[in-house]
């Protein structure tokens, strides 16, 4: 039997194409009301063209306008964009609970990215001194984390078929020159519920181990 408790539970919901300000409002409410009773959560969605600025973000870091709206949000990180075709996935976590750090989770995402690629013949690496995941120094999927008293909003971005024009209006992530890919491009043919499944399915697995190694007093 399972050691882990039923609040050590994850729950999923697909939220499908989904305006960002509204759900960005949804996690914040659903972290102000939680208690210590209640179910993590891995939200999956798709956005509208948007783009998202970091709470110390720098406004030089777009480099045109565009009619694409711009968004300050509180996540960690400078600016990245978000439009139909990328998957993201925002984490609702109680780390406290789960006894999990923010580097460890940081780390179990960019390696579940990683491994996924790699069931594709992809290889790719992670940066720790720019969180997220690249193949050939291009960068496939973006990370940003918010946490509030041991609680965490928002999450990863991962480009599976979508329009990249946009990351041409701004420097990603913060960084001059920086390239961006999408899976469709690295030769993968599986489209984004796929790929959205598969992803989702290894984060689960990989957080619930976690969780029931802490409860068996391993140090994680």
């Amino acid at each position: 039997m399972s050691s882990l408790t039923d609040n050590q539970q994850l729950k999923i919901k697909q939220l499908g194409l989904a305006d960002y300000q509204s759900v960005w409002q949804a996690m914040q409410d659903f972290t102000e009301i939680r208690n210590k009773d209640t179910l993590d959560e891995l939200w999956i969605v798709e956005h509208p063209p948007v783009f998202t600025l970091g709470r110390n973000g720098k406004p030089e870091h777009i480099l045109q306008e565009s009619s694409i709206p711009v968004i300050k949000v509180d996540r960690g990180g400078q600016v990245t964009y978000h439009g139909p075709g990328q998957i993201v996935i925002y984490f609702l976590l109680d780390l406290h609970r789960r006894k999990l750090g923010i580097r460890r989770l940081v780390t179990l995402i960019e390696d579940c990215i990683i491994e996924l690629l790699a069931q594709f013949n992809v290889i790719a690496n992670s940066d720790p001194k720019a969180p997220g995941v690249y193949v050939n120094g291009k960068k496939v999927a973006a990370l940003g984390l918010r946490v509030s008293k041991g609680r965490t909003t928002h999450g990863l971005s991962l480009n599976i078929d979508m329009d990249l024009k946009p990351f041409s209006y701004i420097n990603p992530c913060g960084y001059e020159g920086l390239e961006v890919t999408q899976t469709k491009n690295l030769g993968i043919s599986e489209n984004i519920t796929d790929i959205s499944t598969k992803l989702q399915m290894m984060l689960k697995v990989q957080l619930l181990t976690l969780s029931e190694k802490s409860n068996k007093g391993y140090n994680l």
